[in-house]
């Protein structure tokens, strides 16, 4: 067995790569990205093989949610990277007379990528295109939780990517703390808030910016008078892709006392188009990663009355879609992030009583309303505080590669996507110059 480099050789190495200038030059940096693209265009059949090994996840949603999405966000990168590149001249004051200014992005330097489980390639991929793309090295970590994709990224990225580009650290948290020991200029961390906790302290010894993607306990609220049908399909479309394994899923829904019977049956007739009567046999419908998290989530489905799913087999680690109707607020399945394929539904007066619920809990990562009427919408933005919100398409913000993706409070702090990747992964330098 080859030995594995540890940690300060791999950043020595890393370290004198960016020193070097190598990376620095654009037409390099687009080089890497194509090469990135290739990787996964080249090597989707064994990706889909190891994120079915790992989640159960089907082809189709293999390639939708994680190795083209990538590709995507590869493509949208290559074509803007230069005009995001270009310096952007600011007025100067009347005293400097005829100097100009502007500012310009400039490379970190080593950048820290920790990804999690539940999107073992994505959340590697996706961060990883917009530190190479902003000129840094990096070190990506896949998890451990996730061992079939952490193994073909190891293996692929460094048959596609140079190493003095690219280093994957394979292992568990004592190879993160070690990786956590050296001096980064960046951290970009996907994951929940205790470890969340841990990577900042960390970085805090080199005060090295973080970039912590936590999650959370998304919200959804269906106002009265809203197709009930329409929003029970699109928060069903939504909340069971990769059996609810999604940090940006809606991890319950807010309605008002008259319209929930109503949401429910909506909600168990969704499940059942989307899903049919043998959720099992659905081959894109994935498992629960591990046996620790299905044990949990089993606890949960005894927090309210089921009226869709609940099924579950331990042997292959398989809930059913489900919807829990009668949800107190202190029940079990409210007091922490779901992250599985349950959704309860819970009562509250009206929007006041929504708001007011939303706001005594952390901020969520997502808020999701269905909604026609102006005035609450309005009240919506204003009076509530998340990462993101969306009217009418629930986590349609992951989609759009101009919006930032981040969180607020204990749903993380920073974004990515798009070109603030490459603001995240760069430095915007001030830059002043007298003719």
């Amino acid at each position: 067995m080859p030995l594995v480099p540890e940690p300060a050789q791999t950043m020595a190495r890393l370290r004198a790569a960016h020193r070097s200038g190598l990376n620095r030059p654009v037409a390099r940096r687009k080089e890497l990205l194509r090469r990135l693209r290739a990787m996964l265009v080249d090597c989707g059949p064994q990706f889909t093989e190891a994120l079915h090994a790992d989640l159960g996840k089907g082809p189709v949603e293999a390639h939708r949610t994680e190795i083209d999405y990538a590709v995507r966000e590869i493509d949208y990168i290559l074509a803007h990277l230069d005009d995001w590149l270009q310096p952007q001249p600011v007025p100067t004051p009347p005293q400097l007379g005829t100097a100009e200014a502007w500012t310009q992005l400039s490379p970190l330097g080593v950048a820290l990528v920790v990804a999690p489980w539940n999107y073992p390639l994505h959340l590697v991929v996706v961060p990883l295109v917009g530190a190479l793309a902003a000129g840094n090295t990096t070190v990506v970590k896949p998890s451990e939780f996730a061992p079939a994709t952490s193994a073909a990224l190891a293996r692929l990225l460094s048959s596609y990517l140079p190493s003095d580009a690219v280093a994957v650290v394979e292992g568990g948290p004592a190879r993160t703390t070690a990786l956590l020991e050296q001096r980064f200029d960046h951290i970009l961390y996907t994951g929940n808030g205790a470890v969340g906790r841990i990577v900042m302290a960390a970085a805090a010894r080199h005060l090295t910016p973080v970039t912590l993607e936590l999650g959370g306990k998304s919200s959804a609220f269906v106002d009265r008078g809203t197709d009930l049908r329409q929003a029970a399909l699109r928060l069903v479309a939504v909340k069971f892709i990769n059996a609810g394994q999604t940090c940006v899923a809606p991890d319950y829904v807010l309605t008002d006392w008259k319209t929930a019977p109503e949401l429910e049956d909506a909600l168990a007739k969704a499940v059942d188009a989307a899903y049919g009567s043998e959720a099992a046999r659905v081959p894109e419908y994935a498992r629960i990663v591990n046996e620790r998290h299905y044990r949990r989530l089993v606890r949960l489905l005894a927090s309210g009355r089921i009226v869709a799913g609940g099924d579950h087999d331990p042997q292959t680690r398989f809930i059913a879609p489900t919807v829990l109707a009668d949800v107190a607020p202190d029940a079990p399945v409210m007091q922490e992030e779901i992250f599985g394929p349950i959704l309860p539904v819970l009562a509250v007066e009206d929007l006041d009583e929504a708001i007011s619920f939303i706001n005594s809990r952390p901020a969520p990562l997502g808020l999701y309303a269905f909604s026609d009427n102006a005035g609450t919408r309005e009240r919506l933005l204003d009076e509530t505080t998340s990462g993101g919100i969306t009217f009418g398409l629930p986590m349609a913000q992951f989609l759009v590669p101009e919006l930032p993706f981040g969180g607020i409070g204990e749903s993380g702090m920073g974004s990515y996507h798009g070109r603030h990747t490459v603001i995240t992964f760069s430095h915007t330098r001030s830059v002043v110059a007298q003719p």
